[in-house]
């Protein structure tokens, strides 16, 4: 066991799966030479060479356009993206292409791609690079999007992204990559669509994903100082989204709350509410909460930005809510 960050473990999954297939290769801006913008590929372009670690012009589509049509000559590539924010820059190769290639080609053809890179906000970044995209990506069929909270999670969820054979879009957090934890020394892999339950709990279930799980686990501590038991389900996987673990969890505790950072409209927490009080209705003893960023872009002012983005407070209030407390 030892302790790592979160950029170590990027780019020791990076470099176990590149060591293990020599069909794998990254492309991205800087992802060679700087060692990645966040150095989350350090140390890759040495033992790997430039063949497979590739520094790629400010051309999104254009790389994003090659990486794509390689799956077809039986290359696994991995897109690095310096934020999500610039993915629409490409994001007609990722759906018109990546997503659509195994239907199109009648299954001729599959797509093991993986693109990656932070999304969400990072502070004041200003409004055009502190987008959420999860839920953009994961209403188009034949995509697969993964946003894990945590070191642990990040590795072995993101081998087997790469090992899948389905274009996959796994999406981190610029305030993540220093995140530490105890990482084991054995090689693991994470099945994709499987949520965790991070923290049991009995009166209420708490849903999150991504970097604002921490307001979460925050909150739940709060509460349990005045006796309220909150039961936290880490997504992980945004599609395919593991509704079974969810309609478990609000059989048990009765009452739901979905934390999200991204806008509210068409959200994956709107998704989660449709589903449960579709699948669960009988066993909800209030009404659904869900915890979004504000209907607007993120303002760049520090005391505008904490207004606009959830935070624990807003995760205890919207808990006593449903708790009619």
């Amino acid at each position: 066991m030892a302790i790592k960050t979160f950029r170590e473990v990027i780019a020791e999954a990076m470099s176990e799966e590149m060591r293990r297939d020599e069909s794998i290769f990254l492309i991205g801006e800087e992802v060679a030479e700087y060692n990645g913008a966040y150095k989350a590929s350090k140390g890759m372009l040495d033992e790997f060479g430039a063949e497979r670690v590739i520094d790629a012009p400010i051309a999104e589509a254009g790389f994003s356009g090659i990486a794509i049509g390689s799956t077809m000559t039986g290359c696994r590539p991995i897109v690095e993206y310096m934020t999500f924010n610039f993915s629409l820059v490409s994001i007609d190769q990722i759906i018109n292409n990546a997503a659509k290639i195994y239907q199109m080609s009648g299954g001729q053809f599959n797509c093991p791609i993986v693109f990656r890179g932070p999304t969400a906000s990072a502070g004041q970044l200003g409004a055009t690079h502190s987008q959420a995209f999860e839920n953009w990506y994961a209403n188009v069929p034949g995509l697969k999007v993964i946003v894990p909270s945590n070191p642990y999670d990040a590795k072995g969820l993101l081998k087997s992204a790469i090992r899948d054979n389905d274009p996959v879009i796994f999406m981190e957090s610029e305030q993540m990559y220093g995140d530490k934890m105890e990482m084991p020394d054995e090689e693991y892999t994470i099945e994709i669509g499987k949520a965790e339950i991070k923290r049991e709990g009995t009166d209420v279930t708490l849903v999150s994903f991504g970097k604002i799980i921490k307001q979460a686990y925050i909150a739940a501590d709060e509460l349990a100082k005045e006796g309220i038991s909150v039961e936290v389900i880490d997504l992980r996987t945004v599609r395919p989204l593991d509704y079974d673990t969810i309609f478990k969890s609000v059989k048990k505790t009765n009452r739901l709350v979905v934390l999200e950072e991204a806008w509210p409209f068409a959200s994956v927490a709107s998704e989660i509410t449709y589903m449960v009080q579709q699948k669960a209705f009988d066993y909800l003893d209030a009404p659904i909460k869900r915890i979004t960023t504000k209907d607007t872009s993120a303002p760049y002012a520090p005391n505008l930005y904490e207004t606009w983005i959830p935070n624990a407070k807003d995760v205890v209030e919207a808990v006593k809510a449903v708790m009619y407390k």
